[in-house]
C-alpha cells in the first residue's frame, strides 16, 4: 500500500520498512480515537475558513464518527501493509468518499498530527492517572484516620529513633502523593497545549484557524510558535514520564516499608496470603512477592526519564525519525504506573496493622527524646538535659516504660493534620481543569 509521503512508482525495500515502521502499528492503536479527534477538529476547521465544502463536512464527519465507535468498541485494526493510524484512518474514508476522504489532510503534515495525537492521548491518560492516585489518597487518609492511636517505632538510620504511629505512616504517604500530583499537573499543563495548524514545524500558507481547533479540543492554549510546537515532541513525553518516575518513588518505598515491617524482626504489620508467596523448601515461609515486585517495577520507571533524555540528546530543532522511538517509552509506562497504584491500593486495603508494637521494652529508647523534652520544661537547658538523659543510658538506669507522648503541633502524632492534607489535595485536582477538556471532547464527538 502507497504510504501518505510515498511518490507515484516509488517502492519502498521490504527491510528497510521493516525497520522503519518497527512496532508503531502496535502503539497507534492507543492513539486511534485522538487520530479521530484531531481529523474532526481539524476538518472543522477547514469547513470554517473555506477549504471544505459544507457539503463535504457532513460525509466526512459522519464516517469519523463511525470509525470513533469502532474503535471504542474493540473493533478497529491496522490492516497489513499500512503504515500507520493515520494511512489507516484516510484508507477508510477513501474506501467510503473517494477522492473526498483524500482532502482531510490539507494544512496538515504527519509531523504535527502525530503531535496533536500524542498530546491528547498523554492529556487523556494524565486523568487516569490522577483518578488512580485520588483512589490511592482516599484510602491512605481513611487508614491514617483508623489507625492514628496506633503506635509504630520511628527509625532513623535503622536504628530506633522516636515513636510514630500508623496513622502519620499512612498520612506521609498520602500528602506525598499530593506532591506527586503537582508534577503531574505540570506535564498536564504541556499535553494540553495544541499543536495543530504547526505542519511540518514551519506552518503553512492556508489561513489557518489555530485557535479555533483549540477550542474545539479543548486544550488550553496553542503552541503559539510553529517551530516550537515541533521542539516539544519529546519535551512533553519526558514531562510525563517524569512525573511518573515521581509517583513511581512514592510507591517504591511504600512498597520497601511493607517488605521490611511484614518481615518477623520487625513484625509490625500482617499480609494476607494472597499477597504473599511460599518457599518451595522452607515451609514457613509468606514472601511479601507482590511489594518487591512493585518495588521493582517502580524503580525500573524512575529509569525512564533518563532514557528518553539520552534517546532525544543533541537533536536539532525540527523532526527526527528518532522521536517515533519515545512511543516504546512512553505507552509501556502509562500502563505501568497504573497498574502500580491498582496493586497497591489492594495491598494497603488488605494489610493489617498490629497493635501495641511498642509496649516491648525494647522500645524504650524511643521515649528519650521525651525525657529530655520534660526537663527542659521544668527549666534545664536543652543541652544539660541531653547529657543528663544521655548519661542514664549510658549507665543503664533510663527508665522508659511511663510511654508518655505529648506530640501536638501541626503534623505530629496527636495532630496528623489530615484536614490540611485533604485541602492541599483539592486544590491541586482543581487546577487540571479536567472538565472543561472532557466537555470540548464531548461536544466533538456527539
Amino acid at each position: 500500500m502507497a504510504k501518505l509521503w510515498q511518490k507515484e512508482n516509488q517502492t519502498t525495500d521490504a527491510k528497510i520498512e521493516k525497520f522503519t515502521i518497527g512496532n508503531d502499528p502496535v502503539y497507534d492503536l492507543q492513539l486511534a480515537r485522538y487520530d479521530v479527534l484531531g481529523s474532526l477538529a481539524h476538518i472543522t476547521m477547514l469547513e470554517k475558513v473555506g477549504l471544505l465544502g459544507a457539503d463535504e463536512l457532513g460525509p466526512l464527519c459522519a464516517e469519523l464518527k463511525a470509525i470513533y465507535a469502532q474503535i471504542e468498541a474493540g473493533d478497529f485494526t491496522i490492516e497489513d501493509g499500512m503504515e500507520d493510524v493515520h494511512s489507516q484512518i484516510e484508507y477508510l474514508l477513501t474506501q467510503k468518499l473517494g477522492d473526498q476522504g483524500k482532502k482531510i489532510h490539507a494544512g496538515r503534515s504527519r509531523n504535527d498530527q502525530v503531535l496533536v495525537d500524542l498530546k491528547l492521548f498523554m492529556r487523556a491518560e494524565i486523568q487516569h492517572i490522577a483518578d488512580a492516585v485520588e483512589r490511592l489518597f482516599d484510602l491512605l487518609i481513611a487508614k491514617s484516620e483508623a489507625h492514628k492511636n496506633d503506635l509504630l517505632p520511628g527509625y532513623t538510620h535503622l536504628q530506633i529513633a522516636m515513636p510514630s504511629s500508623f496513622g502519620l505512616w499512612f498520612g506521609a504517604y498520602a500528602e506525598s502523593l499530593v506532591e506527586d500530583i503537582e508534577l503531574l499537573e505540570a506535564a498536564f499543563r504541556l499535553a494540553n497545549k495544541n499543536p495543530l495548524g504547526s505542519g511540518a514545524g514551519y506552518g503553512s500558507s492556508f489561513p489557518l484557524d489555530r485557535k479555533y481547533t483549540t477550542e474545539l479540543l479543548g486544550f488550553e492554549s496553542p503552541h503559539v510558535n510553529v517551530v516550537n510546537a515541533q521542539l516539544s515532541r519529546g519535551k512533553t513525553e519526558l514531562y510525563v514520564l517524569t512525573a511518573i518516575a515521581q509517583i513511581a518513588t512514592t510507591l517504591s518505598k511504600l512498597a520497601m516499608d511493607v517488605c521490611l515491617y511484614n518481615s518477623q524482626n520487625f513484625g509490625f504489620i500482617e499480609l494476607p496470603s494472597s499477597l504473599t508467596t511460599g518457599s518451595s523448601i522452607m515451609p514457613h515461609k509468606k514472601n511479601p512477592d507482590v511489594a518487591e515486585l512493585l518495588r521493582g517495577k517502580a524503580n525500573k520507571l524512575k529509569a525512564l526519564p533518563n532514557q528518553l533524555q539520552l534517546l532525544t540528546s543533541n537533536l536539532p530543532s525540527g523532526y527526527h525519525r528518532e522521536f517515533q522511538l519515545t512511543k516504546e517509552l512512553l505507552m509501556p509506562a502509562i500502563e505501568e504506573i497504573l497498574d502500580g497504584l491498582e496493586i497497591t491500593h489492594y495491598m494497603v486495603s488488605h494489610l493489617k496493622v498490629k497493635k501495641d508494637l511498642l509496649v516491648d521494652s525494647k522500645y524504650d529508647l524511643l521515649f528519650s527524646v521525651e525525657e529530655v523534652n520534660k526537663l527542659v520544661v521544668q527549666g534545664v537547658p536543652f543541652r544539660e538535659a541531653y547529657q543528663i538523659v544521655g548519661k542514664k543510658i549510658e549507665d543503664g538506669a533510663f527508665d522508659g516504660s511511663t510511654r508518655e507522648i505529648n506530640h501536638s503541633h501541626l503534623g505530629s502524632i496527636g495532630n496528623l493534620g489530615l484536614a490540611e492534607i485533604q485541602d492541599q489535595k483539592e486544590i491541586a485536582w482543581k487546577r487540571f481543569g479536567f472538565e472543561k477538556v472532557n466537555k470540548a471532547i464531548a461536544a466533538l464527538i456527539s
